[in-house]
């Protein structure tokens, strides 16, 4: 029976999955953010460094591919269900035998998992840009990140997707959450050039530890003590984030199906 509930689970993951990653080859915002924005930001980041570039340009890669995630992570996981609502299938959804939050878990995976391909992107364009090939210094490293990188932002999905629809004032402010997270989570340069007020603001975000344990790894600056520092960090926000998702969907069925108020904004 467990194994059974097991593989229903995977298989509506994957459905969801693969629904989204076809609609977002569609989209062509989405397409702007994961790819070209990303583009952008390391053009003009080279562009400052100037004779500096070959030091820094697997950090400015890096940081680059972390914008796409963000930003794919903002605009594409927080809107999974009000995208829904918006089309008229919310309420066909919810009243599925599936579990909602497995479904959207299916959507969120298929935008980062899409996200990270703004990472090899950016990867190739600095690499010619510069002439030589970038390296990972510690690739077992980075790739144990990626993978916790993943898991900590689909689940962190999924309370932004719950709290767009069960309040969407939060939404109004959904522009205005892209660049100060670029900024207090060390993308593109080290949070100790910040007012040291807002370090403890960086130490609160999943996506400051992923940064720090990708460029670690990437730079080969880290040490062992400080990338497992960073992957506990990721693994603890992961699972605080997939608790209260829980609590905050089971408040969207209950106002689906007691309340028949989820259509409304």
């Amino acid at each position: 029976m467990i194994r059974q509930k097991m593989r229903l689970s995977l298989n509506v993951i994957l459905m969801a999955f693969e629904m989204e990653m076809k609609q977002n080859l569609t989209d062509a915002f989405i397409l702007f953010g994961v790819f070209v924005q990303p583009l952008i930001i390391a053009f003009l980041a080279l562009w400052m460094l100037k004779d500096q570039v070959a030091n820094y340009a697997i950090f400015v890669a890096v940081g680059s591919g972390m914008t796409g995630l963000w930003t794919t992570l903002l605009f594409c996981s927080g809107n999974s269900i009000t995208g829904e609502r918006w089309t008229g299938t919310l309420e066909s959804l919810v009243g599925t035998p599936v579990s909602l939050r497995q479904v959207v878990f299916g959507k969120n995976l298929a935008n980062i998992v899409q996200a990270l391909l703004s990472m090899l992107v950016c990867y190739t364009l600095i690499s010619l840009m510069i002439g030589a090939p970038l390296q990972v210094a510690y690739p077992w490293w980075f790739t144990i990140s990626i993978i916790l990188t993943i898991f900590a932002f689909v689940s962190f999905g999924l309370i932004m997707s719950t709290l767009f629809i069960l309040n969407p004032e939060v939404q109004r402010f959904q522009n205005g959450l892209e660049f100060p997270i670029y900024i207090l989570s060390g993308f593109l340069f080290p949070v100790a050039l910040l007012p040291g007020w807002t370090t403890p603001l960086s130490y609160l975000l999943a996506p400051y530890w992923a940064a720090q344990a990708l460029h670690g790894a990437a730079r080969g600056t880290a040490i062992f003590n400080d990338m497992l520092r960073s992957w506990l960090m990721l693994i603890l926000f992961s699972l605080i984030y997939l608790l209260f998702s829980k609590y905050l969907f089971n408040k969207v069925l209950i106002k689906a199906r007691k309340d028949a108020t989820l259509d409304m904004q």
